[in-house]
């Protein structure tokens, strides 16, 4: 008789232990060995094993060492904490690197109601929307929902987003930018893209919008998205029109699961509103809140919270810093004086031998002084700025 075996059980096979995860295939069983990690979990189809899948049993020390009743309870404690991925309410726990607050599980709990979460995430900047999509993110791939994902942003936050998904959630993510895209290629075999060799991308908006890139992106894009800034993707200007399309096209995939963020959901042009939620369901592309079964439909895809609503709340938890500004002034040394003054020049004479009409002066102006912010800014800013204008 073959035993049955359910997500959080203790298996013994192939001469080692395991614990079942839950399986994508009905009879096969998903194990990870419980000395091992997320890279070593495997299908096992019991009926084609040489020895029998059986439970795992774990005999005591032959020299089994008298004990406190503290030390029994700290002992209980860290194994039933090591099988929590296994058997608890979110599989995800222990891979996290961060302690979410209560109300970041919101959209999670949400994403888990639907058949094939599409949500707009709204909440205010500091809130935490990045851990929040992060979650929703983790807990799919530890249920084996999804395998592969790609995360589009701005150009300016993409390695900000690599960055966060590995120390975060131990997720290890490929920036595709314009700059490296042609460095990944490369590596790759003639009839491969990008995106059927690097399951986890974060993929820049700007590099993929492109008619050419958006093509081959929808034909190889991965069932899980998550969009930042989705505000910057449904205006009516040729830049946006192209985000917009590359996000319209990828909607239509009625099974892809969909999470875009943003703080500014209406920024006053109620067609771009309209838009936006048009890409969680074209049904609510009407924005008809006068109707209480459509702002009810609406509710299971749209979360929206302000610091305000949640500080009265929270508070025992600390969950907003009080914020304080000061000024406080400070002396450039000769070095660091001659680097800002030579940068000055720089951008002085990029904007006096520019040639053109009104257009092409304004562009470089406008160009240069976003040079010079970053310069100001900080050294890594500067650094970053000056590579890309070269």
């Amino acid at each position: 008789m073959t035993e049955q075996f359910g997500p959080g059980d203790l298996v013994r096979a192939r001469g080692r232990e395991w614990v079942a995860l839950p399986s994508p295939r009905p009879g096969w069983l998903h194990l990870r060995p419980l000395s091992g990690s997320e890279k070593d979990t495997t299908l096992v189809l019991p009926a084609l094993e040489p020895d029998p899948v059986a439970p795992a049993s774990f005999d005591l020390p032959v020299d089994a060492a008298m004990a406190t009743q503290a030390s029994a309870a700290l002992l209980s404690d860290a194994l039933r904490l090591s099988l929590r991925r296994g058997a608890g309410p979110f599989r995800s726990a222990a891979q996290l690197n961060v302690e979410p607050r209560g109300y970041q599980l919101v959209p999670l709990l949400m994403a888990l109601r639907l058949a094939v979460p599409r949500l707009l995430i709204a909440d205010d900047v500091g809130i935490g929307k990045t851990i929040e999509a992060g979650l929703i993110l983790r807990e799919f791939m530890d249920r084996g929902e999804a395998d592969a994902f790609a995360v589009l942003c701005p150009p300016h936050l993409v390695e900000q987003w690599t960055r966060e998904l590995e120390e975060r959630f131990g997720i290890e993510a490929t920036a595709i930018t314009a700059s490296s895209a042609a460095r990944l290629e490369r590596r790759l075999p003639v009839a491969q893209s990008l995106f059927d060799a690097y399951p986890h991308t974060v993929v820049s908006l700007d590099y993929i919008k492109s008619e050419r890139r958006r093509d081959s992106f929808a034909r190889a894009c991965p069932d899980f998205v998550i969009v930042d800034e989705a505000h910057a993707c449904v205006g009516t200007h040729k830049g946006r029109q192209q985000r917009f399309d590359l996000l319209k096209g990828l909607a239509r995939d009625l099974d892809r699961r969909l999470v875009m963020l943003t703080a500014t959901p209406h920024s006053g042009d109620e067609e771009a509103f309209a838009r936006l939620f048009s890409l969680l369901d074209p049904k609510f592309g009407t924005l008809n809140f006068e109707d209480e079964r459509f702002r009810r439909d609406l509710a299971r895809h749209f979360v929206q919270r302000q610091r305000i609503d949640l500080e009265g709340e929270w508070d025992e938890e600390r969950a907003f810093p009080t914020h304080k500004t000061r000024e406080a002034p400070f002396r450039l040394d000769d070095a660091h004086r001659q680097f800002h003054d030579a940068v000055l020049d720089y951008c002085l004479g990029v904007v006096s031998r520019t040639e053109g009409g009104r257009r092409e002066r304004r562009l470089a102006f406008w160009g240069t002084l976003a040079l010079m912010r970053c310069v100001g800014s900080s050294p890594a800013a500067a650094l970053s700025a000056l590579r890309t204008r070269v």
